[in-house]
C-alpha cells in the first residue's frame, strides 16, 4: 500500500485581535482537515501567522510561512492552506511563492493549477485595487460635501446617509400628485417616465427619467409615504 501524502498546514490571520481571539483559524484548519480527509492525505505539521500581508515584501514579514516552507522541502511535503487568498492577494509575491519549488495546495480549490492560482491572484489584485480606488473616491466626495472623516467617520455616514434618505423622501413627495395622475390613467412604469422627460422634470440627482427609477419613486411614496395602495384606491395597487 502507498503513503499516504504528506501535507503541512499553513494558516493565516490578518490581526492580532483576529489571532488572539481564533477568529477564522477554527474554519482554516477545518477545511484544510476537510481536504486531507478527502484526498486521504497526511498532516505532518502546522503553522500559524498573524500580520497583514501587506506589500512587496509579504514572504520577508512571514516567518512561519518561510518555516513552513523550509519544513516542506526538509520533509517533501505539500503545503496545504484554507484559501488562496490566506496566502496573498499581491500577483509579485504568489509568483514569488511558485518559484520557491514548494508545492501547494488551496482546500477551496485543489484542481487548480501554478497557472491558475496566479491568474486567481491577479483578479483579486484587480479587485482590490478596484475597492481602493473606490473607497478614496467617495471619501473625496464626502470631504466635498463637507462630511467630517476621521474618529467620527461612521457617525458622519450615517448623517450623510440619513440626508440623502430625507432628500429622496422630499423628492418623491414632489412627484406624488403629477405620478399618481399618470397612474390614474393607466399609464405603465416606462410611459410615466417618458410623460416626466418630456415635461423637462429631473430624477433627484438631475438625470432623466427610466422605468427603474420611477419605479423606485413609487416604492418609495408607498413604504415612506404612506402612499394608498388598496384596490379601491385610485391610486391603484404599486
Amino acid at each position: 500500500m502507498p503513503l499516504p501524502r504528506t501535507f503541512i498546514g499553513y494558516y493565516r490571520v490578518s490581526t492580532a485581535q483576529q489571532g488572539t481571539s481564533g477568529l477564522g483559524l477554527e474554519a482554516q484548519r477545518r477545511a484544510v482537515a476537510d481536504y486531507l480527509a478527502r484526498s486521504g492525505g497526511k498532516l505532518v505539521a502546522e503553522f500559524t501567522e498573524v500580520e497583514t500581508g501587506k506589500g512587496a515584501n509579504a514572504l520577508d514579514r512571514r516567518p512561519e510561512l518561510k518555516a513552513a516552507l523550509e519544513a516542506c522541502r526538509r520533509l517533501g511535503a505539500t503545503l496545504c492552506i484554507a484559501k488562496i487568498d490566506r496566502l496573498a492577494r499581491n500577483v509579485h509575491f504568489v509568483t514569488g511563492l511558485i518559484e520557491t519549488g514548494c508545492d501547494f495546495v488551496a482546500a477551496d480549490m485543489p484542481e487548480a493549477n501554478k497557472v491558475m492560482i496566479q491568474m486567481h491572484a491577479v483578479m483579486s489584485e484587480w479587485e482590490r485595487d478596484q475597492i481602493s480606488a473606490r473607497t478614496k473616491s467617495a471619501l473625496a466626495a464626502a470631504k466635498q460635501r463637507g462630511v467630517l472623516l476621521g474618529v467620527k467617520g461612521r457617525e458622519n455616514a450615517a448623517k450623510a446617509n440619513e440626508r440623502r434618505r430625507a432628500d429622496a423622501q422630499a423628492h418623491a413627495a414632489q412627484l406624488r400628485e403629477q405620478i399618481g395622475m399618470y397612474r390614474e390613467r393607466g399609464y405603465s412604469q416606462r410611459k410615466i417616465a417618458d410623460a416626466l422627460n418630456a415635461l423637462g422634470l429631473k430624477t433627484r440627482t438631475g438625470c432623466e427619467w427610466t422605468q427603474k427609477q420611477v419605479q423606485r419613486v413609487m416604492v418609495r411614496l408607498d413604504r415612506e409615504l404612506a402612499f394608498p395602495a388598496n384596490a379601491n384606491s385610485p391610486w391603484g395597487s404599486w
